[in-house]
């Protein structure tokens, strides 16, 4: 257990080390954008006495090392500026951001039960007719992108003409689960299968492969042997082992999920995270872009994060590292 919290504490260590680079390079990248914030916020209309005069109140004006040292003091106080249309960056960031998280990790539930369902089939029945249609189907679903396979869906299952018309093409207005759960898994279904279904192509092969080495080992040979049940020694013993493997990788694909996310959010009108950075970048709303990126990306630390402490927690042999 020493071991254990030893590993965590390092982790958690290393967390502001790597938050603080991902705001020194998401805040040098914004700082060379040719848009100007004074003339986003003020106007095209603006005198350039007005121009220098917003400049100087909002600390434009100084040294780049001052700016920064400023834009981490706000961040700290929940403060990421305010967008071209003078809003909060963090109020307007608060409320799109869960709505990507919902999608991302409904997107990802799914991924992991048609990669824990076909990934195990395909190793219980190796080099079979099983595993071969699993292997066709794997490899297609990963070759697919989401993106075209959220077109696709949007003309076989959407609200169009010459669709099967169950689920809404567009996404007028987002409803909450608790407001409604029927709307709310009926606004949510295409886009979610959009992104898992790309993921689940690369995870049913990952599966696959530590299931196979895992049935391979002696202790499952000598348990079956003895006596135990092979539905037993599975269950109890190969799957538990062969998932330590695919865990590792999780985290880089909830990060995929994520920024894949983004995209299928303006296929479908989401007004997400998507939207924010599409709005921002044509509207070259600095603040907006930097504030969207800079939570985009400490989540995706946080989510590896969190996925290196439950790999170590499945996995006790790393407990003694």
């Amino acid at each position: 257990m020493s071991n254990l919290l030893r590993l965590i504490g390092r982790r958690l260590l290393a967390l502001p080390i790597m938050i603080l680079g991902v705001t020194l390079l998401v805040f040098l990248v914004m700082s060379l954008s040719p848009a100007d914030p004074a003339r986003l916020a003020l106007g095209e209309s603006a005198s350039q006495e007005a121009l220098e005069n917003y400049r100087e109140r909002n600390g434009l004006n100084d040294p780049l090392v001052t700016r920064y040292l400023g834009f981490l003091a706000g961040m700290l106080r929940g403060d990421l500026g305010t967008t071209s249309g003078n809003a909060p960056v963090t109020d307007v960031v608060a409320k799109a951001f869960p709505i990507t998280l919902q999608l991302t990790f409904i997107g990802l539930a799914i991924a992991i039960v048609i990669s824990l369902v076909l990934g195990v089939l395909a190793a219980l029945y190796r080099d079979g007719l099983v595993d071969q249609v699993i292997r066709v189907l794997s490899v297609a679903s990963l070759a697919t992108p989401s993106f075209w396979l959220a077109i696709l869906l949007i003309q076989w299952l959407g609200e169009i003409p010459g669709g099967w018309g169950v689920f809404p093409a567009l996404i007028l207005r987002w409803v909450p689960f608790l407001e409604d759960p029927g709307v709310y898994t009926n606004n949510i279904f295409l886009p979610a299968v959009a992104l898992a279904v790309p993921v689940a192509g690369s995870l049913i092969r990952v599966v696959r492969t530590a299931m196979v080495e895992e049935l391979d080992r002696d202790y499952v040979r000598t348990a079956i042997g003895s006596g135990i049940p092979r539905r037993e020694v599975i269950a109890r013993n190969v799957l538990r082992n062969a998932l330590i493997t695919p865990l590792t990788v999780l985290g880089l694909r909830v990060g995929y999920l994520m920024g894949g996310a983004v995209v299928i959010e303006i296929i479908f009108n989401i007004r997400a995270m998507g939207q924010l950075i599409l709005d921002g970048v044509t509207r070259n709303d600095v603040f907006l872009v930097q504030g969207v990126t800079l939570v985009v990306a400490i989540a995706f630390i946080l989510v590896n994060i969190v996925v290196d402490l439950l790999y170590v927690m499945v996995n006790p042999r790393i407990r003694n590292v």
